[in-house]
């Protein structure tokens, strides 16, 4: 496998994206409580309609650096469906991006706090410990590992941010969870006692039950998008060379846009 940027500024491109992912999160749930009191069916609205613009912003800003995976499940699909083909994420790129998502989720968070003048950690409150939230984030999770790389077998992932953007703000509506459906957004979340918050104690079963969707989402993908391994590159959108060059200095463009079979 070959990348056009090296690991450590991936990495840094993982954990600005995931970062800056959860200052969305959870300064438009502040804004949003702030600027529709006691209207929860609004505060949501805001808060999705935000989220979903501002995760399509970033796929386009950080993509062609790292993938814009900002999510711990998504990169470890893409190293186990990407290992038969040595495509996709190395393990050592997979240690490297999930510290990085996590350790920038919890910067982010940080970051919305203090620029709503909150105290830069304050434990959330927020309890959402129960089966059918659990059910909620098993779905979220398996659906965007499902729409992401059925993407890029079908060579369209050149629509992925508009695309995911669009899944996760539907999802805040019609899962029970409001779709957190990544790890370290979640860890993120339980550092700001405001509108999208989650209290640590929840964090764990939250967390459970996205790697348990994305195994089944990976299950799916490996049942009806085969030899997917073949664009493990394109996860979530490309981001390796455009073109390989000979021996002979001459430049050899790729000519694989199809779908895969």
């Amino acid at each position: 496998m070959s990348h056009a940027q090296p690991l450590w500024r991936r990495t840094v491109a993982e954990a600005l994206g995931t970062g800056l992912l959860v200052t969305v999160v959870i300064g438009s749930g502040i804004a949003a409580a702030n600027l529709s009191p006691g209207d929860t069916g609004l505060q949501l609205l805001e808060n999705a309609f935000a989220t979903a613009l501002g995760l399509a912003v970033l796929i386009l800003m950080f993509g062609p650096v790292s993938g814009a995976h900002f999510n711990p499940v998504v990169s470890a699909v893409d190293w186990w469906l990407g290992q038969r083909d040595r495509t996709g994420l190395t393990l050592r790129d997979l240690a490297a991006y999930v510290p990085a998502q996590i350790a920038g989720a919890v910067a982010g968070a940080v970051l919305a706090n203090l620029m709503y003048g909150e105290a830069a950690v304050s434990w959330s409150t927020t309890h959402r410990s129960a089966g059918h939230l659990w059910i909620g984030e098993t779905v979220a999770t398996a659906g965007l590992i499902l729409l992401i790389f059925s993407l890029a077998w079908s060579g369209r992932a050149a629509i992925a941010p508009a695309a995911v953007g669009a899944y996760i703000g539907a999802a805040y509506w019609f899962t029970s969870s409001t779709s957190f459906a990544n790890p370290a957004v979640t860890v993120g979340r339980a550092f700001s006692d405001t509108f999208a918050g989650i209290a640590p104690a929840s964090v764990p079963g939250f967390v459970f039950f996205q790697l348990f969707g994305a195994i089944l989402g990976a299950g799916l993908v490996a049942v009806l998008y085969p030899h997917l391994g073949d664009a493990a590159d394109e996860i979530v959108v490309p981001h390796t060379d455009t073109a390989d060059t000979t021996e002979a200095g001459n430049t050899i463009k790729p000519t694989d846009t199809g779908v895969r079979s």
